[in-house]
C-alpha cells in the first residue's frame, strides 16, 4: 500500500495519474480489492488537484459502488477523496459530511493517520474559530500518537493553524506558530517546506510592521530562487508589497511584473484570487 502511495508527486498530479495507471494494471479487485480501490481514490485525487471535479467524482462514484459492507481502508480514503474533491468545488457543506464520515471510520479502524488527515480536512474547510480548535486538537492527536507516519501531519497542522491566527488578526500567534513550523521543517531538513515556512514567518512579520525583518528573510529566499534557477512568483510578489511600503516604486514595480508574470499562470489563483492578479497587474505598471 505504502508503494503507490510513495510515488505521489502534489506539483505533477497529471504525472503521478500516469505513474498510478502503470500501477493499476497489475492490480484488480479480484487480487486485491482494497488496494485496487484506494488506488482508484488517489487516481480520483490527482483529478480534483487539477479541477477535474466531474472526472474526479464519477471515478468515485465507481469506487462507491465496489465498497464491501464490512469497513476497512478503502471506505476511509473514498470519503477522504470525496469530501476534497467537493472542498475544491466550494462545496463546504457537502465536504464536511465526507470528513466527518472518513474520521468515524479510521478511528474505528485505529488508523490514525488517516483519522488525522481527516481532521485537517475538516479544518480546511471549518470557519476560522473551529479551524483554530480543530488544528489545535490534530496537533495534539499527532505528537502523542505512536505511528511516526502520523506525526508528519505537524507540518500541516503548524501551517494551517498559523494561517487561522492569521486571518484572524493573532499576528503574533500566527508570527509563533510559524517560527514552531519552521523549527520542525529544519528537523525535518525539508528543502522546500523550509522555504514555505519562512515565507510565511516572514509575511507574519509584515502584518506585524516588522518591515526590515520581513524584507530579510524574502531577499534571502529571493536570493536562493535565482541560485537554483527557480523564481518563486510569491516572494516577488511579496518583495512587491514591502518595497511599496517602503516607496521604493521602481523595485516594487519590478517585482510585482516578475510577481504577475509567474503567478498568473496559477490555476488555484486564475480560479479563487481574481482580484488579487488584477492588483498585482496593476501594481506592476504603477
Amino acid at each position: 500500500m505504502e508503494d503507490f502511495d510513495k510515488l505521489w508527486n502534489y506539483s505533477d498530479p497529471a504525472g503521478t495519474e500516469v505513474k498510478f495507471k502503470e500501477v493499476l494494471k497489475d492490480l484488480s479487485p479480484e487480487k486485491d480489492r482494497s488496494a485496487f480501490l484506494q488506488l482508484q481514490t488517489q487516481i480520483a485525487r490527482t483529478y480534483g488537484l487539477r479541477y477535474l471535479f466531474d472526472e474526479a467524482q464519477a471515478l468515485l462514484n465507481e469506487v462507491e459502488q465496489q465498497l464491501p459492507a464490512v469497513h476497512e481502508l478503502a471506505h476511509v480514503r473514498y470519503h477522504l477523496e470525496r469530501g476534497r474533491t467537493f472542498n475544491s468545488a466550494h462545496k463546504t457543506e457537502d465536504a464536511t459530511i465526507h470528513f466527518k464520515q472518513a474520521k468515524e471510520i479510521a478511528e474505528q479502524l485505529a488508523e490514525d493517520f488517516y483519522s488525522i488527515d481527516a481532521i485537517h480536512m475538516l479544518a480546511i474547510a471549518a470557519p476560522l474559530e473551529e479551524s483554530i480548535r480543530l488544528n489545535e486538537a490534530g496537533i495534539i492527536l499527532a505528537e502523542s500518537s505512536k505511528n511516526e507516519r502520523a506525526k508528519n501531519w505537524l507540518g500541516p497542522f503548524y501551517n494551517n493553524l498559523g494561517w487561522s491566527y492569521f486571518d484572524s488578526g493573532q499576528y503574533e500567534k500566527a508570527l509563533s506558530v510559524f517560527l514552531r513550523s519552521l523549527k520542525w521543517r529544519e528537523d525535518k531538513k525539508s528543502e522546500q517546506g523550509i522555504f514555505i515556512a519562512k515565507w510565511a514567518v516572514a509575511r507574519a512579520l509584515r502584518a506585524l510592521n516588522r518591515l526590515d525583518d520581513a524584507l530579510k528573510i524574502q531577499l534571502g529566499l529571493f536570493e536562493e530562487s535565482v541560485s537554483i534557477a527557480k523564481p518563486d512568483g510569491f516572494v516577488h510578489e511579496e518583495l512587491g508589497e514591502l518595497f511599496l511600503l517602503k516607496n521604493d516604486k521602481l523595485k516594487s514595480s519590478f517585482h510585482f511584473e516578475k510577481a504577475y508574470g509567474l503567478l498568473s499562470e496559477d490555476k488555484y489563483l486564475q480560479q479563487n484570487e481574481k482580484d488579487r492578479l488584477e492588483r498585482i497587474q496593476k501594481l506592476a505598471h504603477q
